[in-house]
């Protein structure tokens, strides 16, 4: 009988002395999950973006995955690594210059813009033909093109969401789709700066000119990335500002007043939807941006991102330039 009961307390202990070092290891590894994701995104309470494949494009995908070039990696480009950034605004300074954001931020709109009026804004596009992937899936194919003459899958598509949102909000907002860099790539900005100039002398009225684009970012080896960010349980294609620096760019006077329009802008893009927006690209450039004080580049996901993607994240960023622009608007 005591020998039974000892064998009985010996099995006993070494069944809780492995319960504990099984749940104990769950701990750590748990742990080690919950900090292996940015310090920054988990303050700004950003979900990583999770994969998701409708029904309806399941089918297309397997039947397509044997042709597959490389990877699509989902990433969260995180604006929060910047060095230059104040008060919710990221800059990637690649022009190099001194920056004072603050001052930036507090400099009176250079424009004020009118409701239900004569034309205020233009959305146009540079690189007319880039596009997107028609679906969400993790890798893309020969036949996956990087550029489309198709409307309905280009940038053009983007264009359409972001002027059909602008109207609804009472700002009237033309959209030209002219195809600047079809058939030839090269020339592009001095086409679409023609174009520019045009609606401009047509429509004096406009202030605001949105050249929105989208970007492209490699991987390793074949692969490409798109960047995303869950908001609201679904997943939006981030977006980007590109701004000129006319520092030590000719025939740039402007450079300034756009720059001060598209932090405001990327200051309310992070309140509303924190994470939403890379960093603010400053370049040494003009992009056509010299032709009107409220003139910027607006790149939405890269061409590993799906036309879902892109539409919700363009959505969004209308959301926030909408919300911006009420604090702007004259009688």
């Amino acid at each position: 009988m005591n020998d039974k009961g000892g064998i009985f307390l010996l099995t006993a202990i070494s069944f809780l002395c492995v319960c504990l070092i099984i749940s104990g290891s769950l701990y750590v590894t748990g742990s080690n999950k919950a900090t292996f994701s940015e310090p920054s995104i988990n303050e700004y309470n950003i979900s990583m973006p999770q994969s998701s494949t409708d029904s309806s494009s399941s089918a297309v995908s397997v039947a397509a995955k044997a042709d597959a070039v490389g990877k699509v990696i989902p990433q969260f480009i995180s604006p929060y690594k910047s060095k230059t950034y104040y008060n919710r605004v990221y800059i990637k300074n690649r022009a190099k210059i001194d920056l004072n954001i603050e001052k930036y931020l507090n400099a009176p709109s250079p424009f004020k813009i009118k409701k239900n009026a004569e034309p205020q804004i233009l959305i146009m596009h540079t690189h007319t033909t880039e596009c997107y992937l028609p679906e969400d899936r993790d890798f893309y194919t020969k036949g996956d093109l990087t550029r489309t003459r198709d409307k309905n899958g280009n940038v053009t598509a983007m264009g359409k969401i972001l002027c059909e949102k602008l109207n609804s909000a009472g700002f009237n907002t033309l959209h030209d789709t002219t195809e600047h860099d079809y058939p030839a790539y090269n020339g592009s900005y001095n086409r679409s700066g023609e174009t520019v100039k045009k609606y401009l002398e047509k429509y004096p009225s406009i202030k605001v000119v949105i050249d929105l684009h989208r970007d492209s970012l490699a991987g390793n080896g074949t692969d490409r990335v798109k960047p995303v960010i869950e908001v609201k349980g679904k997943n939006a294609a981030q977006v980007m500002l590109v701004m000129g620096c006319g520092q030590t760019v000719a025939n740039h006077e402007n450079w300034e007043k756009n720059f001060s329009f598209a932090v405001k802008l990327q200051q309310t893009m992070e309140v509303l939807y924190p994470g939403l927006a890379r960093q603010l690209s400053l370049v040494s450039s003009r992009y056509n941006q010299h032709l009107t004080t409220g003139s910027i580049l607006l790149e939405v996901g890269t061409e590993s991102n799906s036309l879902e993607e892109a539409a919700y994240g363009v959505s969004l960023a209308a959301n926030a330039l909408i919300s911006y622009l009420n604090t702007i608007t004259e009688e």
